[in-house]
């Protein structure tokens, strides 16, 4: 199997690779010659120069690297081409299996207005808005004005928050649909836009899909995924602290991305986004046909390996769950580590890694694609690895993720592995106090030190509270000693 992609998601498919016994072909552009997946990987084939656009995105190089070492398969991982239905076509054609839906079923539900059609037809909950691209000002004013401000104008054709402007009035909607369609146009190559209700302070919670070959299709549960910057995810957690809150929630949302995915009939793995109000109102917002960066976390809560499934049913095997089968345990979190600064602006900082250490112990997992000596290079997403931990509960698992954010070593380049030790610290942050626009707020709020009185204090409740969790009965916890807390690195003495 080739895998058409770099980083940590390459080096997690090769693992899977060789748990299941299959070669892995590994591709590499030329900034990528000596990196992490090349040298794990059992072949290694050059497939142009740093430019995405002439290596990871040039599908025909992929092809030819696959036919020329003989690739039965092609995993695209998430990102470059792993939503793109001509390369999923084209995969099909040069009788090469492409892991994860059909050409068909990639198209329709990469535009998010056919998947909004799909989802109202499947009597799955919408955002109010329009059923199609807005043609011109005079339309989208008159559709705005029936909606009702605020609105959202969005890119028809892709996410990750190019192409969105928010409107809150009637005055700015001409500035901002050229901005948005102009925008949409360079990221995607279409300019369709369309728009949509906007609900203020929701929050991001999407639910994993499985689905074979044969019709059998399972969901997996929900992921809470609010603590997000420019529209992309920093922060992920299962089950959403919102379900902690409204048991029977799971069940609805669920059969709501089920609906929409029989009514797709779709195969392999797949994420339905939705957004969810404080009252447990949820609404479609799109679905993304592919592996997602936080499977992780879906892994911890259920067990099942999403990787290894999304192979076997490219095989041709059939779900061996039936959604009965399916129970959740614990609390998960995944943090993304990037090579950013947070402080300006979340600039990227590429450069070469001095002195690199990952955190270990129970519960505690990392997905990375780095090394020592390793140059982050300027062309790509500066995501460096995948922290996730789990443990019994929400606020045992936290501590957990503090503990290991403390670990964790990056010398050399700037990271954000402060900024997840001020977050998990954050009171609203412990309360589930969550909503996409949370890290902005969080961000503008005075940075509060490891050794900060508060903080410390916090810690040592928070511990104590999950300790008494984990023991069944938080009536029953046994008051903080003196050498539990001195004991405590970062804590004031």
């Amino acid at each position: 199997m080739l895998i058409a992609n770099r980083g940590e998601i390459a080096v997690r498919i090769i693992r899977a690779l060789r748990e299941m016994g299959i070669r892995s072909v590994a591709v590499f552009s030329e900034a990528d010659r000596s990196a992490l997946h090349v040298q794990m990987a059992d072949e290694a084939v050059w497939i142009g120069p740093a430019a995405s656009s002439e290596s990871y995105l040039a599908g025909e190089r992929i092809l030819e690297a696959a036919r020329g070492t003989g690739a039965e398969a092609i995993h695209p991982g998430y990102g470059f081409l792993s939503e793109n239905a001509v390369f999923a076509k084209s995969c099909q054609d040069a009788g090469i299996k492409f892991i994860g839906p059909s050409s068909g079923v990639i198209e329709q539900m990469g535009s998010k207005i056919a998947a909004r059609r799909l989802a109202i037809q499947a009597g799955a909950p919408v955002v109010p808005g329009t059923e199609q691209g807005v043609r011109d000002y005079r339309e989208a004013r008159k559709k705005a004005a029936e909606i009702g401000y605020p609105v959202l104008l969005k890119a028809a054709a892709g996410g990750g928050g190019k192409g969105m402007r928010r409107v809150e009035n009637e005055a700015e909607l001409e500035a901002a649909m050229r901005g948005a369609s102009s925008e949409a146009e360079r990221a995607f190559g279409s300019g369709e836009i369309y728009l949509e209700k906007l609900i203020d302070r929701p929050r991001h919670i999407e639910v994993q899909v499985l689905g074979d070959e044969h019709g059998h299709v399972i969901h997996l549960g929900e992921r809470e995924c609010s603590i997000q910057r420019r529209h992309q995810k920093v922060v992920e957690e299962s089950p959403s602290p919102l379900v902690l809150e409204r048991p029977d929630l799971r069940e609805k949302i669920g059969e709501a991305a089920l609906r929409i995915a029989r009514a797709a009939n779709y195969a392999n793995a797949g994420t339905l986004e939705f957004l969810a109000d404080e009252a447990g109102q949820f609404y479609f917002l799109e679905m993304n046909t592919r592996l997602q960066v936080e499977h992780p976390v879906t892994e911890w809560v259920t067990g099942i390996d999403l990787v290894h499934w999304q192979i076997r049913i490219a095989a041709g095997e059939r779900l061996s769950l039936a959604q009965q089968d399916v129970a959740w345990h614990g609390s998960a979190i995944e943090c993304r580590v990037y090579a950013e600064d947070p402080e300006n602006n979340f600039f990227p900082s590429p450069g070469r890694i001095a002195q690199y250490a990952e955190p270990a112990g129970p519960g505690v997992r990392v997905d990375g694609g780095v090394y020592v000596g390793w140059t982050v290079p300027m062309e790509y997403d500066p995501l460096l690895a995948k922290l996730s931990v789990w443990s019994g509960t929400r606020a045992a698992a936290i501590q957990r993720m503090r503990r290991a954010v403390a670990e964790y070593q990056v010398l050399g380049i700037t990271t954000n592995l402060r900024l997840f030790e001020r977050l998990m610290a954050d009171e609203r942050f412990q309360a589930g106090d969550l909503h996409t626009g949370f890290l902005d707020e969080f961000m503008k709020r005075p940075s509060r030190g490891a050794t900060d009185p508060g903080a410390a204090v916090a810690s040592i409740l928070a511990a104590a509270h999950a300790r008494s969790e984990l023991s069944g009965s938080a009536s029953e916890a046994a008051p903080v000693s003196v050498w539990r807390s001195e004991g405590r690195r970062g804590l004031v003495r």
